[in-house]
Order: structure tokens, then sequence, then C-alpha cells
């Protein structure tokens, strides 16, 4: 039987290995732990538009974008003590022909004859994505920017209303002290009832106004069962009125992170309309629960009343000033104000109806 050279195999595996080196779709460099090029492939040629014979005969800092010159200092003392294996930095490079690339580089430390060490640089090109990063940051910048100023006009507007609904209401009264023996002229009944309702829509418009989202710093922990038992003690007399069943069966351990005039708020709205939109053929019976899911406590608000008309209304049910029975007490800017007030605090709304059947809105709240 013919023996192997063992010399010839190492010098196989050193071919295969060589033509790794130079065929790999991503760069590979060699750089000593001076960062100097001492190996490059084809790759890193073509990334960066210079030939092997260049890049051998300049200095690397050369061909680094300025402010990126550091990015490497405090990881690479960590690789050269021990401290970390490998290790990755974002940096700009100049082209050749003069534009700037992104680079994604990963270094990692390995020793070749000698036990002498050296840095395996890999590169990836990533300049479109930095690009589109750029440019989404930017959008983000314009659509901050408009917001702020769209809170500033609303504020501004709201404002004015104000001031000007007021003066308009000390005008009416003072036509009615005025004319106070024709309180039937229609004229002035008119009057007064087209400013009542700008000042009913004055003031909607002030409320929503307010609604922003809330920073976790200005949140505290609540507890939705006291909540809950707060509301229903508001509504008492309603609910006995209504002949209404309210069963809370909230977890008493469920805290939320929120605003307590905001959950205050939620918590009102759903159940008095739970009682408002009740089916005359049933005693009305309101379910309230709670359970945690993910990063959420979710409170559920069930009721057997009228329901709602989901595939024709389902969405808009949350808009402004969209009502969906003959009721002569809906506006319908409740449920737009209660949404607004959930996702100020990092929550999320759903709803599940069916005609005649009821309703059960589903709210997320974070975790305290």
């Amino acid at each position: 039987m013919k023996a192997i050279d063992p010399r010839r195999n190492f010098s196989n595996a050193h071919d295969v290995l060589d033509r790794v080196f130079n065929n790999t779709y991503n760069g590979i460099a060699v750089v000593n732990l001076e960062g100097n090029w001492l190996k490059v492939n084809q790759s890193v040629c073509d990334l960066l538009g210079y030939t092997k014979w260049e890049l051998f005969n300049m200095d690397i800092n050369n061909i680094i974008y300025a402010e990126d010159l550091g990015v490497h200092e405090e990881k690479y003392e960590k690789l050269i003590h021990g401290k970390i294996d490998k290790y990755r930095v974002k940096q700009r490079f100049f082209h050749k022909d003069g534009s700037i690339l992104w680079v994604l580089i990963y270094v990692s430390l390995v020793y070749f004859k000698e036990g002498k060490p050296y840095m395996i640089w890999q590169f990836n090109d990533v300049t479109n994505r930095q690009k589109n990063q750029d440019k989404l940051k930017a959008m983000l910048n314009v659509v901050k920017e408009q917001n702020d100023r769209l809170t500033s006009f609303a504020d501004i507007v709201t404002h004015n209303l104000r001031s000007h609904s007021g003066n308009l209401c000390s005008i009416t009264q003072f036509l009615q002290e005025d004319f106070s023996d024709d309180k039937d002229n229609e004229n002035l009944l008119l009057l007064q009832k087209a400013v009542d309702n700008l000042q009913e829509t004055v003031s909607h418009l002030t409320e929503i106004a307010k609604i922003k989202e809330i920073d976790p710093s200005e949140m505290a922990a609540l507890n939705l069962y006291d909540y809950a038992e707060k509301a229903m003690y508001n509504i008492i007399a309603m609910a006995q009125n209504a002949n209404a069943i309210i069963y809370n069966e909230i977890d008493e351990s469920h805290n939320i992170k929120g605003v307590p005039a905001y959950l205050d708020s939620i918590i009102l709205n759903f159940l008095t309309n739970a009682i408002k939109y009740r089916s005359e053929k049933r005693v009305p019976i309101i379910e309230i629960t709670s359970s945690i899911e993910d990063d959420y406590i979710v409170l559920s608000i069930k009721d057997n009343g009228k329901g709602i008309d989901m595939e024709k209304y389902g969405d808009k049910l949350f808009q402004m000033y969209k009502t969906f029975h003959y009721n002569e007490d809906a506006i319908g800017i409740g449920l737009f104000i209660t949404k607004n007030h959930i996702e100020s605090m990092g929550g999320r709304v759903g709803v599940n109806s069916g005609v005649d059947v009821g309703t059960e809105f589903t709210i997320y709240l974070k975790r305290a």
C-alpha cells in the first residue's frame, strides 16, 4: 500500500483555504496589530475600488472617514487583553472614486506561526442599509416636527375658539336681558342654540388637544380592580335606574402603568355606554374581567346589550362624531377620546360585537 505524504495533505488544505479566502463574496483581510494590511482578497479591492498593491502601499487611515478613526479603540483593547473573542464596528471608508461607504467590520484575533497574533477583518457593505436608515430617521424628524407644529396649532386654535365662544355667550346673555320681554324670539333662540353647540364643540376639541403620548416616567402603578370599583360606585344610580348588574371579576393583584384621570375616564365611558345601549329584551349584565398577556394586562368589559353591526360600522367605531344607535344623548366623541387615552398610555383596544347579542371591548394596558 502506498504511503500518503502528510506534507501533500497540508499543501492541499492550504490551497483550499487560499481559494476560499480569495473567492468568498465578502471582503476578508489579514491585518497586523499596527493596523497595516498583510493580505486582502479581491472582494476588499472591489469594495474599496483599489488594487491590492495600492492598498498595501497606503496607510489604511488615509481612506477611513476622519470621525470614524477611533471606533475600534475600546473594543480592540478588550480583544488584545483577551476580554472578548471578537467584535464588530460600523465604519465609513472612502472609495477610490471619492464616494463614502458604510462598512460593517467583524474583527477576530488569530495566531499563525511562532504564536504571533494577527487580526482577521471581514467586511460587509451596508451602505444602502445605512442610507435607508438615514432616510427613515430624517422622515421621522419631519413627522415629529410636523406633529409639534400641529400640537401648537391645536393649542392656539382651541384657546382662541374658547375666547371667541365665551364672548359670544356673554353677548347672547346681554341680548336675552335686553329683550327679556321677547323670550320666544325665534332668532334669539336660534342664536342661543348655535352658541351652545359652538361651546360644546370647543370643549370637545380642547379635550382632544390635551391628549398626547405619555412618557413612561409620568405614569404610575394603578390597581385595576380599585379603579373599576370606583367607577361602579360613581355610576351606581345610573345602574340602579336601568336595573343593570355589574360583575367586577378583575384580579385584585393586577396593576397597570397609567394616568389616573385617563383610567377613570376609560372605565367610566365603557360602563356608561354598556348601560346606555342596553337591550330592552333582557336584564343588562356587564362583566369586567382581566388577564395577563405578555407585557400587558388585558381588561375585558362585556355586556349583553344592543350590540354593533361590525360589518357596517367596524372601521368607524372609534372615529369622531360617529354614532351607531338612535340615542338622543349620543354625540360620538366618547369612544374617540377613550381610544386616544388608551393609546397615549402605550395600550390598544379591540372590539367584538354582535347585533342584539352584546359587545365586548378588550383593552390592552401596560403592566406595572
